[in-house]
């Protein structure tokens, strides 16, 4: 579609790298940077009927709740927030890109829905292995990581609770979820420990053709 002319998407799973290459290309090519969560925008005007899975952690009583729930809970809830995240960043993205500038999008927009919208080469798939998420998601020093972190110590049995949330962790980043990523037909970079952040641009930028 020609509205999307001058957007281009970054999918891909956790850790890859995928907020930074945003972030990077919009400052390397004048560009706008619509990184993670970007459609938090329209959070609190969300009606809990349509959006039961974002407007879930906006309402929460007690976070505990959160962290408490079942692995598989866990993943259909996030599965649920996706679909409803799309469907938020397809109201966001015309007025972004009606100011004619280069658009990055760090996207929860389906492989299904962006081949529908884009061409190939509009769309980079970024990977890291399924198993750095476990072993590193509470390593991040951003505020929400570590808030999670604090609930689970103070769960009746942390290790018990701590052990619930990897298995969670686990199941939505999971081999097969790399393999519909790795497979989907767009450009794929898988991460390397040894490349440096210009040389991941300089490949994003040939995969984009920029």
């Amino acid at each position: 579609m020609d509205i999307y002319k001058n957007a281009y998407f970054i999918i891909g799973n956790a850790y890859a790298g995928k907020s930074t290459m945003v972030k990077e290309l919009a400052r390397v090519l004048d560009g706008i940077a619509c990184t993670e969560n970007y459609h938090d925008q329209l959070l609190d005007d969300l009606d809990p009927k349509e959006f039961p899975g974002l407007t879930y952690t906006r309402d929460l009583k007690d976070w505990h709740d959160f962290v408490r729930r079942s692995p598989q809970e866990y993943k259909d809830w996030l599965d649920l927030t996706q679909k409803e995240c799309e469907i938020l960043e397809l109201r966001i993205l015309p007025d972004v890109l009606k100011e004619g500038r280069l658009v990055f999008v760090d996207t929860n927009i389906s492989i299904e829905t962006l081949k529908s919208l884009v061409p190939r080469d509009h769309v980079l798939v970024m990977l890291a292995d399924p198993s750095i998420s476990v072993r590193r998601f509470f390593d991040r020093p951003d505020p929400e990581k570590q808030f999670l972190y604090r609930l689970l110590l103070e769960e009746e049995d942390p290790e018990a609770a701590m052990e619930n949330y990897r298995q969670g962790l686990m199941l939505i980043n999971s081999q097969e979820e790399y393999d519909k990523f790795y497979n989907s037909g767009f450009n794929v970079i898988v991460r390397d420990e040894n490349r440096t952040v210009e040389e991941t641009l300089a490949l994003a930028r040939k995969a984009f053709g920029l």
